[in-house]
């Protein structure tokens, strides 16, 4: 059983004279980021490895998710998760060690609301709804895949555990 967890870069900026790639995190991402490492800390979702896109927004983003979470997360900067749609996600998915039991990526849409569509047909209806009507920023999907290996990633698959947006974390305080 692999696990694998897509968060999708909380709120950006559009700065004016800003290129995309550069675009940080707007003042609402920096608060929403920080809920959502908490959040997983007390679930207890802490990946074996991160793959995070080089754009400054999604980098901002684990920057203030991570101090939630084990300083032993292994983080990888991956220039594919940029503007990636899912077959390059797919790609990079299987690319991965064996070793690496739960894996998370901290990307864009539509790339990662696509893989999410993409490998998921179980799990929860309401949770499953919930994701497919919006993939919001800060979100975060939590998938199952009953596999032994990366490679053998395959779409329809997967099991959505949970769908968490910064709104529903909100709520719950």
């Amino acid at each position: 059983m692999r696990r694998l967890i897509l968060l999708r870069h909380a709120k950006s900026d559009w700065p004016a004279g800003i290129v995309d790639p550069e675009r940080p995190l707007a003042q609402r991402g920096r608060a929403a980021a920080p809920m959502v490492g908490s959040y997983m800390a007390a679930q207890d979702l802490v990946p074996d490895r991160v793959l995070v896109s080089p754009a400054r927004r999604t980098r901002e983003t684990w920057e203030l998710v991570a101090p939630a979470l084990p300083s032993t997360v292994t983080v990888q900067s991956e220039p594919r998760l940029y503007e990636a749609g899912v077959t390059r996600i797919l790609t990079v998915l299987r690319e991965q060690p064996r070793a690496v039991q739960s894996l998370m990526l901290v990307g864009h849409n539509p790339g990662l609301e696509d893989i999410a569509d993409v490998l998921t047909d179980q799990g929860p209806a309401a949770t499953r709804s919930q994701m497919a009507e919006k993939f919001p920023t800060g979100a975060l999907a939590i998938i199952d895949l009953p596999i032994d290996d990366w490679a053998e990633v395959t779409p329809q698959t997967g099991r959505l555990d949970r769908f968490v947006t910064p709104r529903s974390l909100m709520l719950e305080m």
